[in-house]
């Protein structure tokens, strides 16, 4: 999860991503940042992102994004 944030925290410095849980809805992320942030999730934890996964539930908040991650790491 520590590496997720520094990610997160690389992109918006500004937002607190541990308590953030509108990152989506609150227009925090844009379409650009979800791109870096899939390919980034790529490189550091070896998981690829399927299409039908990039949905805003998934992309909300820190939690959601890492439980999306372990839950691609363990298929």
């Amino acid at each position: 999860m520590e590496d997720l944030l520094e990610i997160l925290e690389d992109l918006h410095p500004e937002v607190d991503f541990e308590t953030e849980d509108a990152l989506i809805d609150g227009k925090i992320l844009d379409s650009f940042d979800i791109v870096t942030l899939v390919a980034e999730i790529n490189e550091e934890f070896d998981v690829a992102i399927p299409a039908e996964e990039l949905v805003p539930e998934n992309f909300n908040s820190a939690r959601a994004l890492w439980t999306l991650i372990e839950r691609l790491m363990d298929e």
